[in-house]
């Protein structure tokens, strides 16, 4: 906390470090990422503008912090999303695509910062611990529809994991930059059309099961 300044809330120690999180999260969505700064930081929080160097070093080790937290947010939203579903596979996918969606829509900067590749420190053993939890998700997910479409090749499977990601990582950004119009973001029309990505994936083929 600043020195003289009666007015600068005090913490008990350890509770610093999560309030200048808690700060630069609402700041990301409030005043945009080209906001973000150590010193805007400290200023929202009232401490001293040292004070965000001495948990984060730099902004990119504070960015990276935000995206932690974020990919481990998702995690939860995505997990908690499938556990809540029905257990067919195709209400598991849907479910778990409109809480893809829905943690976009909630959070548009942090997500774009999330998958941001020069603006975080992917060396970083925490960032690499909570996006590679959230990548597990992907993975659950995508298992039921690679054994219904007979892929029992990891290469396959693999290449099933990246189509779901990418289609639903598309729409996301789709709809945080307003690109789609109503007809589109209507799931349930689109889930009694049978064109959703899930009656896609599960649609009879001619393969093997």
């Amino acid at each position: 906390m600043t020195g003289g300044d009666s007015t600068a809330p005090r913490y008990h120690h350890g509770d610093l470090r999560n309030a200048l999180v808690d700060a630069g999260l609402a700041m990301l969505e409030r005043d945009g990422l080209s906001a973000l700064s150590l010193r805007a930081l400290a200023a929202s929080v009232g401490v001293s503008h040292a004070a965000p160097a001495h948990h984060f070093g730099t902004l990119e080790g504070l960015r990276t912090v935000l995206a932690t937290v974020g990919f481990t947010r998702f995690e939860m939203v995505l997990r908690e999303a499938g556990e809540a579903a029905p257990t067919d596979p195709v209400a598991h996918m849907r479910a778990a695509e409109q809480a893809y969606l829905g943690f976009a829509r909630g959070q548009p900067t942090l997500f774009r910062l999330m998958f941001s590749a020069g603006l975080l420190d992917w060396t970083d053993g925490a960032l690499q611990q909570s996006a590679g939890e959230a990548r597990r998700q992907l993975s659950d997910l995508c298992g039921p529809a690679a054994a219904y479409r007979g892929l029992d090749d990891p290469t396959a499977r693999l290449a099933l994991e990246h189509l779901v990601w990418s289609t639903v990582h598309g729409r996301a950004h789709l709809a945080i930059d307003d690109k789609l119009d109503a007809a589109s973001e209507d799931a349930r029309a689109l889930q009694a059309a049978g064109c959703d990505l899930a009656a896609l994936l599960f649609a009879p083929h001619a393969g093997p099961r």
